[in-house]
């Protein structure tokens, strides 16, 4: 199959400035290569990527794009530019994919392939307009279900693919089924935003007695910087202000887009915590499945989202994060999980496990076989 994959304006590929989305369909785009397909890969052209090259079999395209404005308004009509843009070299394919909001609006020639439209955001609205695409698509099914509420009438369209590790589940060393090699280190990853509970997760940790918090540290990778989506260095001043009275127990690393050297971190880590408090802004969290992938428990807020594949107590845990005083809910289940080694290291490896079901070659496949049956009517 001849497959275009279109991403938005504000992140580069290869995902140099990080980006789930980006991070996922740039290894996606290179297993479909691999396995014999034509793709076309179209993204935001920065930071001295050439116009055009080729990467392990897959064709990259690159359109003038933009950093990520503060303006919601701003944002759409910038997304609707870049569009355009991208629309203006789209190649003549069998399947395309886009996460962009505008693009869809202007694909109506089927000369372009199918239209594969990939929602990797909570509903607001906007599917009705997308009536005309061959398959609606997300990566979790509470996201799914808010997509058939919102558009009913094109539930047949819909489909629920998740998102896969950018790559490949390595071996859980013998050691690690007993916690060999874990330090006291309690981790988050991710874009240092509001709406993902960082001031949260900082009160919690204020809230444990020091005696319990001997020799443990919390630590905080990911990027403040709002290029990067993050809620900008006067929220990061912000948390460090909060935090002051236990800033010895903190290590912030700022941003790390580096796999590898992002997967140390998480192979160290005895425990990940991902307390989103974001409703209608979580679709999947990727970064809780990479941190189970790497031998590493993941605690996360009660979203739905998580639930595809965080069974609680089992591969990971959960806290309540609508509680009346969720920092207090927080604090009193990592007091628990600290104090129990043992359960932590029980959890890995189940979590290492219930990863591999995540894998590359896996999801791809799924996504190959739904492109081949739009393909074949």
């Amino acid at each position: 199959m001849k497959i275009t994959i279109v991403q938005g304006a504000f992140l580069p590929v290869p995902p140099l400035m990080g980006g789930a989305v980006e991070k996922v369909w740039f290894a996606l785009g290179k297993e479909f290569a691999r396995r014999g397909h034509e793709v076309v890969h179209i993204s935001r052209h920065c930071l001295g990527l050439p116009r055009e090259e080729t990467i392990e079999g897959v064709r990259h395209i690159r359109v003038a794009g933009y950093d990520t404005p503060s303006s919601l308004a701003v944002l759409k009509g910038l997304d609707l530019i870049y569009s355009l843009r991208a629309l203006r070299v789209l190649p003549v394919a069998d399947i395309l994919v886009t996460n962009t909001f505008w693009l869809p609006f202007f694909v109506r020639s089927k000369r372009y392939g199918k239209l594969y439209v990939h929602a990797a955001r909570y509903p607001k609205g906007q599917m009705r307009f997308y009536a005309h695409a061959d398959r609606l698509q997300t990566v979790s099914h509470p996201i799914r279900e808010a997509i058939v509420r919102e558009v009913p009438q094109l539930t047949v369209k819909v489909r629920c693919i998740p998102n896969p590790l950018s790559g490949e589940v390595p071996a859980l060393e013998l050691g690690k089924y007993k916690g060999e090699g874990k330090e006291k280190r309690i981790m988050y990853a991710g874009r240092i935003h509001p709406e993902k509970g960082i001031a949260l997760l900082l009160d919690a940790i204020a809230l444990i007695p020091e005696e319990r918090l001997d020799g443990w540290k919390l630590y905080v990778v990911g990027p403040a910087e709002a290029k990067y989506g993050g809620g900008g260095e006067a929220y990061l001043a912000e948390l460090k202000r909060r935090s002051k009275k236990i800033s010895k127990k903190i290590v912030w690393t700022g941003a790390i887009f580096d796999s590898d050297c992002l997967n140390e971190y998480y192979r160290s880590a005895s425990l990940f915590v991902y307390p989103s408090l974001a409703e209608k802004g979580e679709t999947f969290g990727l970064a809780p499945l990479e941190a189970m992938a790497q031998g590493c428990p993941a605690l996360v807020s009660n979203l739905d989202c998580f639930r595809d594949f965080i069974n609680e107590d089992v591969n990971g845990f959960v806290f309540d994060h609508r509680a009346e005083n969720p920092a207090l809910a927080l604090a009193e289940k990592l007091q628990a999980l600290i104090g129990d080694r043992e359960r932590l290291a029980e959890a890995a490896v189940w979590a290492h496990q219930k990863a591999g079901e995540f894998s590359l070659g896996c999801v791809a496949g799924q996504y190959l076989e739904d492109f081949q049956s739009l393909v074949a009517g």
